[in-house]
């Protein structure tokens, strides 16, 4: 696992240090973890606005999927938090938010989680980060899948969009000489795929009756 680089800096100690520590009982990690995006991302930034809506939707696709609640959404708040200048380290953030989180003790389980979403290792590849992001274990599967969709059908001001739509605007904002649109040809494709095994889950799970 790659060193805590953010410890090394005096001055980041103050910020570094508004994540809470982990809860014994981990029905609370979620809890800490909207709280710790809260306060690096700010709650009135577009990324906070967007961590919002994806761990909404985590939560929903948790419960239709009968997947771990807390461990998805906990990912879920705290995906983007690379983004965060003072974690700012490689300058990309899904390594960056993996290696905060690792030295702040979270659960490998999260921590990977948000290294690897939406298609992270293609971007990887390409920047030359492919061996630090492969420090942090990649669980793949139905749970993996979840986030990169709840991520995918998520704008920049936290309302739900189609995922073709919201490709198009990511793609349309970072420009077409940015790393992901580097990677399109491989990492399109990618996310088409976790998509449809999504939705292919979705209408096989059975409807919930709520109250």
């Amino acid at each position: 696992m790659p060193g805590c680089a953010h410890n090394a800096d005096p001055d980041l100690v103050g910020p570094v240090s508004l994540s809470l520590p982990r809860r014994g009982n981990s029905a609370m990690r979620s809890i800490d973890a909207e709280y710790s995006a809260r306060r690096l991302l700010g709650p009135a930034s577009d990324r906070w606005r967007h961590s919002a809506g994806v761990a909404e939707q985590a939560a929903e696709l948790a419960e239709r999927l009968g997947l771990d609640v807390d461990v998805l959404v906990s990912a879920a708040w705290l995906h983007d938090i690379g983004y965060a200048e003072p974690l700012v380290v490689t300058g990309f953030h899904p390594l960056d938010g993996a290696q905060f989180l690792a030295c702040q003790g979270w659960p490998m389980r999260v921590v990977g989680l948000v290294a690897h979403h939406s298609g992270a290792g293609y971007v990887a590849s390409a920047r030359g980060l492919a061996v630090g992001l492969a420090a942090y274990p990649d669980e793949g599967g139905l749970m993996s899948d979840a986030l990169t969709y709840a991520d995918q059908i998520v704008g920049p001001d936290g309302d739900r969009m189609p995922p073709e739509e919201r490709y198009a605007e990511m793609l349309l904002r970072r420009g077409p000489t940015s790393w992901n649109a580097r990677v399109d040809h491989v990492r399109r494709p990618y996310l088409e795929s976790v998509s449809r095994r999504v939705e292919l889950h979705l209408e096989r799970a059975p409807v919930l009756m709520r109250p």
